[in-house]
């Protein structure tokens, strides 16, 4: 019994997965408010499985890569659930939850991207391959502006919302303009489970499972303050100076 949970993207989704079938799933659609909203989620998605925590064998979290706070936040959940639970917890690169999609979909048997937002004009990206029906990430995953990724990989097939934000620079399956396939434009938490789960029972030995640790990739936008210079205000001057 896995619950699994991503916070990598726009996408704040939870998922209860037994036995090869996926329970129950709920997702929200809101890249700035991942803190408010994984709470409930977590809720609904334990109450549709009609799961409790102390039903759980461990918790999946997609560790990105992805913006600092709402990643932050998924992970930190993910630990805590897990040692309420007693129970272990495992990290997996979110874009391979993507990528996993995008096997299923049918479109993609050769090697593709997948590349999502990272502010600032930069997408994060992975390189993978496809093998007995399996997405196996060749390289990344990195940060990067999509204009500036080397020819060969920008040639490539794309999913994620990079496509959908830089349509100049990477191209969808089936060309620009052509529609995403389902579960490929964020991150889906069943997918993320179906990853894991695949990764137990075969014993990982592609090393898809990860620390339960970020993938920052860069420097949050927040910086700690240096220390604070006191600046007095100057007294009332001594009685006959000028």
């Amino acid at each position: 019994m896995l619950l699994a949970l991503d916070t990598a993207t726009a996408s704040v989704g939870v998922a209860v997965h037994h036995d090869g079938r996926l329970l129950a799933e709920v997702a929200t659609q809101d890249d700035r408010r991942h803190g408010e909203l994984l709470a409930p989620t977590l809720s609904a998605a334990l109450d549709r499985a009609g799961v409790r925590t102390g039903d759980l064998d461990a918790v999946v979290c997609g560790v990105g890569p992805g913006p600092f706070t709402g990643l932050r936040v998924g992970v930190v959940t993910a630990l805590v659930l897990a040692h309420a639970a007693d129970v272990p917890v495992y990290g997996v690169c979110s874009l391979d939850a993507i990528a996993h999609d995008g096997v299923g979909s049918g479109l993609l048997d050769d090697e593709f991207l997948v590349a999502t937002d990272a502010r600032r004009k930069e997408v994060y990206w992975a390189r993978y391959a496809v093998s007995d029906g399996l997405a196996l990430r060749v390289a990344g995953p990195e940060v990067a502006r999509a204009a500036d990724l080397p020819a060969p990989l920008r040639a490539l097939p794309c999913l994620g919302r990079g496509p959908l934000l830089y349509p100049d620079s990477l191209t969808a399956p089936g060309g620009t303009g052509a529609g995403a396939p389902e579960g490929t434009v964020d991150v889906r938490a069943g997918a993320l489970a179906a990853v894991a789960a695949g990764a137990l029972a075969d014993g990982d030995p592609h090393g898809v499972l990860l620390d339960p640790e970020p993938l920052y990739l860069r420097r949050p936008d927040a910086a700690v303050p240096g220390p604070v210079k006191q600046v007095l205000a100057p007294g009332p001057s001594p009685r006959g100076s000028r």
